[in-house]
C-alpha cells in the first residue's frame, strides 16, 4: 500500500461574510486547484453570539453543492424549494444548488456554536440539475468505535459502514474523527481521491512524520492509505475526499460555473427576475 503524505498545509484565516458573521476561511479561491473538488471550507467556533446571529440573509447559489455540519448549535434555514427546519447538534445538510437556489441560513445564540460549511463543485455535465435539499439529524449517523476513534461517518463509507447520505454527484466522504492522545488511526483511501483534513481540536501528527496543526487543513499527497497520531491531548478533524473534476472554475461569489460568460448569465438572470426554475416542493424539520 501506498501510505500519503503531507502536501500542503493551509492556515484559515479570520473572516466576515453574510451579515456579520465571523468565521475562519479555511479554503477559497487560492486553493481550488490544489482541493478540487473541493472549492471552499469555512469554519466557526464561538461562544459569543455577537459573532453570528446576523447569520446569512437569503442569497443564491448555482452550479454547486454545500454541506453544512453542525458539531454544536443550531442553524435556521429556509430556502425557495419550500424547505425549513433546523440543523442541531451534530445534524448536518446537503443541498444541491444546480440550477439555482434562494436560501437563508440563520444561526440561532448557543453556549457554542461550532461547525464547519464545505463547498464541492459540481461537474459540468452536472452544473444544471434540478436544485434539492437533504436534512440529516444527529440521530441518523452512524458512529464507529475503532479502539481509541471514534469515528462519525457523516457521508461516504468507512470500514464497511455507510455514512447518513452519499453524493449523487460527487462521491463525497466525510468523517468526523476524534483520537485520543498518542492512539494511530489508520484508514483506505481512494488512490484518485483528493484527500485532505481539518483539524478541529487538538493536533495530530503523520505516522512517519509531520505535524498538522489545530485549526490548520492539510491536503495529502496520492495513495491508498492515511496513518495519524493524536496528539499530546488529543485530536478531532474531519476528513474530506473526493475525486477532482479536473474542469476549468469560473466563480463569482457564491455563483461558481464553468466559463465567465455562464457566469454573467447567472446573473443576469438574478437581475431580470427568472434565476429560479423550479417550484416550491417543501421539507420541514
Amino acid at each position: 500500500m501506498k501510505k500519503r503524505a503531507i502536501a500542503e498545509l493551509v492556515t484559515g484565516r479570520k473572516a466576515i461574510d453574510g451579515a456579520g458573521v465571523h468565521l475562519v476561511r479555511v479554503l477559497g479561491s487560492p486553493t481550488v486547484r490544489n482541493f478540487d473538488p473541493f472549492l471552499m471550507l469555512d469554519a466557526f467556533d464561538s461562544e459569543n453570539p455577537d459573532d453570528y446571529t446576523k447569520g446569512f440573509p437569503t442569497h443564491p447559489h448555482r452550479g454547486i453543492e454545500t454541506f453544512t455540519y453542525l458539531m454544536r448549535g443550531r442553524i435556521d434555514h429556509e430556502d425557495s424549494l419550500g424547505n425549513a427546519g433546523s440543523i442541531v447538534d451534530g445534524g448536518c445538510q446537503w443541498m444541491t444548488a444546480g440550477s439555482g437556489i434562494l436560501h437563508q441560513e440563520m444561526p440561532q445564540a448557543s453556549r457554542r456554536m461550532l461547525g464547519l460549511q464545505l463547498w464541492i463543485n459540481l461537474p459540468r455535465a452536472r452544473k444544471m440539475v434540478d436544485p434539492q435539499y437533504r436534512d440529516i439529524r444527529s440521530e441518523m449517523v452512524p458512529r464507529v468505535e475503532d479502539g481509541g476513534a471514534l469515528v462519525t461517518v457523516v457521508a461516504g463509507d468507512y470500514n464497511g459502514v455507510a455514512g447518513a447520505t452519499r453524493g449523487d454527484y460527487v462521491d463525497v466522504v466525510f468523517l468526523d474523527v476524534t483520537l485520543r492522545p498518542g492512539v494511530l488511526w489508520s484508514v483506505a483511501t481512494r488512490p484518485q481521491d483528493t484527500v485532505f483534513v481539518y483539524m478541529v481540536e487538538g493536533e495530530c501528527e503523520l505516522a512517519g512524520g509531520g505535524e498538522i496543526p489545530h485549526r490548520n487543513a492539510c491536503l495529502f499527497t496520492p495513495g491508498d492509505s492515511l496513518s495519524l497520531v493524536g496528539g499530546p491531548e488529543g485530536a478531532r478533524f474531519v476528513l474530506f475526499s473526493g475525486a477532482p473534476l479536473h474542469e476549468p472554475v469560473a466563480w463569482g461569489g457564491p455563483i461558481v460555473m464553468n466559463t465567465d460568460e455562464e457566469l454573467r448569465q447567472a446573473f443576469f438572470e438574478l437581475e431580470d427576475g427568472t434565476f429560479i426554475r423550479h417550484a416550491p416542493q417543501g421539507q420541514a424539520g
